[in-house]
């Protein structure tokens, strides 16, 4: 990882070495074109069938509902996009119902349905001050025309694991499909789809200590796509180009690693017990406030790698949480404000406005995401080298 202390894996997160080693032999091994009919591509077919077989086994479904795409907001776009083409026409206008707090990549491909003018339409559930779904809006906009839901399951900037159990059973009570970004959850809680009323998942592996450039969509039955790439018809038809065989390998050893966690921890992810001493830890320095759900209180209800704070300086000013981030990665300390991928050039966060803050406080957001790399001791200089920031940039500041 370098010098410094790493504590962005909701960004990122640093390759396992198994996932490494995995990857390694895999491309050593079964470096061909899988699609080819000769002996090294049946090498390659065989092996990226035994890695979707191992991830289709290690998420709960059939090898054949798992689709391999290039990442999470490939998947978000096939699933979003993709579902809409196969639907029939039927009456316009058609409603696409998504949250307040979604990924870039859902918003992108929503303003992609509307700009297809085809009757597309989007409809926006709100959150709480924990930035949780109001499910009762959520119920009263599944009424026609919604034909497509777009949920995040766990909230990268504010951490809010949202009740996706029971959002989806009001999409299967009122007979609309249900996509769920689950990039920030997979890895860090067991996930049986089969038994979840969720017709569509997306999921990335760098997010848990896979490599970049690989992602999933998990497909109920019955689910029809559209395909979004085409050429050669691979993943069954669903997204042409060649798979890229090792990275596949790789997602599918960063997923095992996760499963054993989970297994030895009793099916919660271990790092909570990290999360929660360093919560504790900087909540005890002037000025710096938790937003999103508290875990000490709900603990089910924010991501186990996760806090989000909000930080002020010794006036009560909300302090810029990019220059925050800048001064902790001049310490050694790489963390976050916002999301990593967003390009807005508001240094407000949209996630926390649609959560009700004003918009200094909305610029004012430190992430900081652990990951299985990290141990107690490495965390006991954190609040430290927060404090040390919080003085450069508020040295700065009017």
């Amino acid at each position: 990882m370098g010098p410094g202390l790493y504590l962005d894996a909701c960004a990122t997160s640093p390759p396992a070495a198994e996932v490494l080693a995995a990857m390694a032999e895999v491309q050593a091994r079964a470096w061909a074109n899988p699609s080819s009919l000769h002996g090294p591509g049946l090498i390659a077919a065989e092996q990226l069938e035994r890695s979707r077989l191992q991830i289709g086994d290690l998420l709960g479904c059939q090898c054949g509902q798992v689709v391999f795409t290039s990442g999470g907001s490939e998947s978000i776009h096939l699933a979003l996009l993709g579902a809409a083409a196969a639907m029939d026409a039927g009456p316009n206008p058609r409603r696409l119902v998504i949250s307040a707090v979604e990924h870039p990549a859902t918003l992108a491909a929503a303003r992609q349905l509307q700009l297809q003018a085809q009757g597309w339409t989007v409809a926006v559930v709100p959150v709480d001050r924990a930035g949780l779904l109001d499910l009762d809006e959520l119920a009263r906009l599944l009424m026609p025309p919604t034909r497509l839901v777009s949920l995040i399951w766990g909230q990268s900037e504010v951490g809010a694991v949202q009740p996706i159990a029971a959002a989806g059973a009001l999409c299967r009570a009122a007979g609309v499909p249900l996509h769920v970004d689950a990039v920030q959850v997979l890895g860090h809680q067991p996930i049986a789809f089969d038994q979840l009323p969720v017709d569509l998942l997306s999921g990335a592996a760098h997010k848990l200590q896979g490599p970049r450039g690989v992602g999933l969509l998990l497909l109920a039955p019955g689910v029809s796509l559209a395909p979004q790439i085409g050429g050669g018809g691979q993943e069954g038809g669903l997204r042409s180009g060649t798979e890229p065989v090792p990275l596949v390998a790789g997602f599918a050893a960063a997923l095992q690693l996760a499963a054993d966690r989970l297994q030895a921890a009793g099916g919660t992810d271990p790092i909570a017990s990290l999360r929660d001493g360093l919560l504790e830890a900087v909540l005890a320095l002037p000025g710096v406030q938790l937003s999103g759900p508290d875990p000490r209180r709900h603990p089910h209800q924010r991501l186990p790698h996760h806090l989000s704070l909000l930080v002020r300086g010794a006036a009560g000013q909300p302090l810029p949480g990019r220059a925050l981030v800048r001064e902790l990665a001049s310490l050694g300390l790489a963390a976050s404000s916002g999301s990593a991928c967003s390009s807005s050039g508001s240094s407000a966060s949209a996630v926390l406005l649609a959560l009700g803050y004003p918009e200094a406080e909305a610029a004012s957001g430190l992430r900081l995401s652990l990951g299985p790399w990290l141990h107690a001791a490495d965390l006991a200089s954190v609040p430290e080298l927060i404090q040390q920031a919080i003085r450069r940039v508020e040295s700065r500041e009017p």
